[in-house]
Order: structure tokens, then sequence, then C-alpha cells
């Protein structure tokens, strides 16, 4: 393995993403599916959270160049502006040329007892260098670069691994995952942004005849969908999986790399303190790779419950951010008004709520209508929050609790009615029944996994609402994206 220099991907003075040897990689960008433009493109709305951004004539001129094709220049607050719609998820990169390549990556597959799966993963990822750590197998990985003796966790073993490359970037890959072919490049070419510490490419599960293959091609829970994406706690997507992941080097070592103490969520630990020392991680669904379901629906609950039991160690490091559901106090309060009986007076607090948005937004550009129609939503999309979170985190408690009465029958009927909708819109291939069973099962394992780990813990962070004033500080952001003078 060749040792690549650290400055691969710097920014040069003229604000383009440049190797060592002065190459200098084009940016073009592509609007967010969800962005709306107003205003002759003087606002815009999008993102997660949602936002609504203002800019000047002179900035929309240069936006709309952009959404329509043309490369950003090399201008630093024209690269400053590019970079400000893509960390907010209105419009994603595309660099053209990156200087980024395969020989620049180190892959790193920690093992336990995976021989067949690493067998056909190896072949898979070609003449990319790779460290393999046998994390404790029974029996020794003839393949294997080195070994613990006793298992230590996924976590150990990645560690173990990375620190033994000396490429630019380390990819992180499961052995029980096959990547598709040109799955790597896609990835790469995000690290030409040298503020991108970590870039995930889309996890899908192996398509096969049992139900429950079936169930996790259109459900599995390390599927992020086919939506590219910034990554950071509250977003859309607020976390990747490590099944295969791309990291910078340079940013394990800041950090230290996985936390050893942390059996599961160690990935997601790791996605929130790059966020939180300011590097930003991305999703780019256009790479795909597969990875193995569990063979039994036993060891799959058992996965989901182990999932679970990861929310309590994460809130005592990132607190809120493991919320169960983070809605305005106004929806909370109408949809709780509702659940008890009163949905009359429950709706009359969100329509009255939503009237207040048209105000705050009016100056910006915003029409009424659509102010009013976006506050609605957001109320709609509070209940589908809420609803999770009754059947999901809180479900061990609050299922029992609700199934005692009639009027917690029903709404207990409403939130498992999401199933039902989501079935008829998305049309997997699981009969209705078995979707219905198999989603009730998969929320009541992560549930109990979630309040297994706040009682071994002591701690009830993982299952507190965040309630948000709205409009407030979660709603919108008003801040002015404003071009600042070339």
């Amino acid at each position: 393995m060749s040792e690549r220099s650290e400055g691969i991907g710097k920014r040069s003075a003229s604000g383009h993403s440049s190797d060592e040897g002065g190459r200098v990689s084009e940016l073009r960008l592509r609007p967010d599916a969800g962005t709306v433009g107003l205003a002759d493109g003087r606002v815009l709305l999008g993102g997660s959270p949602y936002k609504v951004l203002r800019l000047s004539e002179k900035a929309a001129r240069l936006v709309s160049g952009w959404f329509d094709g043309e490369p950003v220049s090399g201008v630093p607050s024209h690269r400053g502006l590019a970079a400000r719609l893509v960390r907010a998820g209105i419009a994603h990169p595309a660099y053209e040329s990156p200087g980024l390549s395969p020989r620049d990556v180190t892959v790193v597959v920690p093992v336990r007892d995976h021989a067949e799966s690493l067998a056909r993963l190896i072949p898979a990822l070609g003449e990319l260098a790779r460290v393999v750590v046998d994390d404790g197998s029974r029996g020794p990985v003839a393949a294997a670069t080195l070994r613990h003796e006793r298992p230590r966790g996924p976590a150990a073993a990645r560690n173990s691994g990375w620190r033994l490359a000396t490429t630019e970037l380390v990819a992180f890959v499961d052995a029980d995952v096959t990547p598709e072919p040109g799955w790597l490049e896609p990835l790469l070419a995000h690290f030409e942004d040298p503020e991108v510490a970590a870039v995930a490419p889309r996890v899908r599960s192996t398509a096969g005849p049992s139900a429950l293959e079936r169930y996790e091609r259109a459900r599995s829970s390390l599927d992020l969908g086919d939506v590219a994406a910034p990554v950071r706690p509250g977003s859309r997507v607020s976390y990747v999986p490590s099944a295969a992941l791309v990291v910078r080097r340079s940013a394990l070592r800041d950090l230290g790399g996985f936390d050893e103490n942390l059996r599961f969520g160690e990935d997601v630990d790791l996605v929130w303190r790059l966020n939180a020392a300011g590097r930003q991680v991305r999703y780019e669904p256009s790479s795909v790779v597969n990875h193995a379901p569990r063979a039994r629906w036993s060891a799959w609950a058992r996965q989901r419950f182990q999932y679970g039991t990861s929310a309590a160690p994460l809130a005592i490091r990132h607190g809120k951010a493991v919320t169960p559901v983070k809605v305005s106090v106004w929806s909370a309060l109408s949809w709780a008004v509702a659940a008890a009986g009163r949905p009359l007076i429950g709706g009359g607090v969100a329509v009255t709520t939503a009237a207040l948005l048209p105000r705050k937004l009016s100056r910006m550009g915003v029409p009424a209508k659509m102010s009013l129609r976006l506050a609605l939503a957001g109320h709609l999309g509070a209940g589908r929050l809420l609803a999770d979170a009754v059947t999901r985190s809180w479900a061990p408690v609050a299922v029992p609790l609700l199934a005692t009465s009639r009027r917690g029958r029903l709404v207990l009927a409403g939130a498992y009615g999401r199933h039902v909708w989501d079935w008829y819109r998305e049309r997997p291939p699981v009969p209705l029944p078995q979707w219905v069973a198999a989603r009730i099962l998969d929320d009541a394992a992560y549930g109990a996994g979630v309040w297994w780990g706040a009682l071994r813990y002591r701690t009830m962070t993982p299952l507190l609402p965040d309630l948000a004033d709205w409009p407030g500080r979660d709603g919108v952001d008003t801040g002015g994206l404003e071009e600042r003078p070339a």
C-alpha cells in the first residue's frame, strides 16, 4: 500500500478543490427533489430540517445558472454560497474528474465466524488494498491480516484495521456485504470537498424468495432510501451504518476512531462526533452495496432489539440527538387533545397555530397559501412521528396502557394504520397481513431494546420527546442567504 499525501482534496486559493499536482476539479450543483423556488429564485424552500432561504438578486441568478447546469466558479464567495446550499440539503454536489481513485483507499473488513460471507466479499473488492481483521473467530480466518485472540467487538476490529492503513481514505465494509460494480467512484467524488469527512453508500438488503428477505428488501433498517442527503442529527438522514462507510483516515485519527465501549451504535456515534467537530458526512445512494439479512425471524428480531439498546449509551453521549420524536409543542398539543377525544379542539389548535406562519414568512416572499400548506403539512408530519414513537420507542409502556381503554384502542388503530397506508403506497412484495405483522414486530423489538438500555444505563433521555417552539427554533430558518461581494 503506497502512502498518498494527506493534502489530497485540499482547497486551492481559487476556491476549487485540487490535488497536490494542482489539478482543479469542476463542481456542479443539482437541486434536491424537494427544493422549491419562489420570487424569481430569490426564495428557496427545502432541505432537512426544512428551511426558507432568501437570496439577493445576484445570488439568485448564480443559483439559477447552477441549477441549469452551469459549473460553480472558483470565486470564493460563489463557492461559499454553493457550500451553504449543500449543507442545507437544498442542493447536492457533483464533481467532474475527481482526483481520488481506488488506489487511495484501503478496505477494512471486520469479521467473526463469517468465512463464507468473506469468501464472497473478497472477489468483489478486486484490486483494492485491504485489511481483514479476525475478531476472535472460533477458528482462525485464513484471509485475515491480523487477529484478535478474543472477541473485542466491531468497533475495536475496525480501529485495529484502519490504524494499519496508509492511504488517504479507509472504506469499512462488513463481511456480509457485497458491493455492486462501480460502487466506490461516486463516494470518492465527494471527498473533493475537504470539509467532507465521510460518505456512505446505499445499503440494500439482498433479494431473496423468503418472506423475511422480501420484507428486508423493502424495509431494511440499513437502507436509507434513494435520495442523496447531508447526514446529521435531526435531519431526514440522521445517521449512516458502518456496514459500508468511507472515511478520511485523518478524521479517524483526530477523533480516535470508533468508541470501543459501544457494542452497538458505534457508527452513529462516529458520525455525530464528526458533525460536532464541524465535518460533513454525506449519503450517496447512487453507490449501492448489498447486505445479507438474518436467516431467521428470531435472529432478525434479536438484531432489532440490539439496535434499540444503543439508544441509551448514545443519549448519554449526544443528549437530545437520540430523541424518539422531535415536534413543535403546538403539534404535540393538538394531537394530544385529539387523542383525548376532542378532535375538533385539536384541529382548531392546529389550524390556529398554522395561521401564524404566513405572517412570519410573508416578508420573505412566501405566499400565504403556501405558508399555510407548509404549516398544516408540518402538523400532519408531527402526527406521523408521534405515531412512530407510540408504537416503537414508547411501545412497551404506551401500547399496553392504551389498549386498556376504547379511546386508547382507537389511537393504536390509527397509529398502526400507517403500516397499511405504507403498504398501499409502496406496494412491497409482501402480502399485507405479513407486512403489518412484520412492521409491528420490528417496532416492538426495537422499543424493547430502547427500554432495556434505558433501565440498564439509568437514563430516560432516549425516551423523552424534544418539543420545540413553533414557529421557532426548528420551524423555519429565516436567516438570509445573501451573496457577499466577490
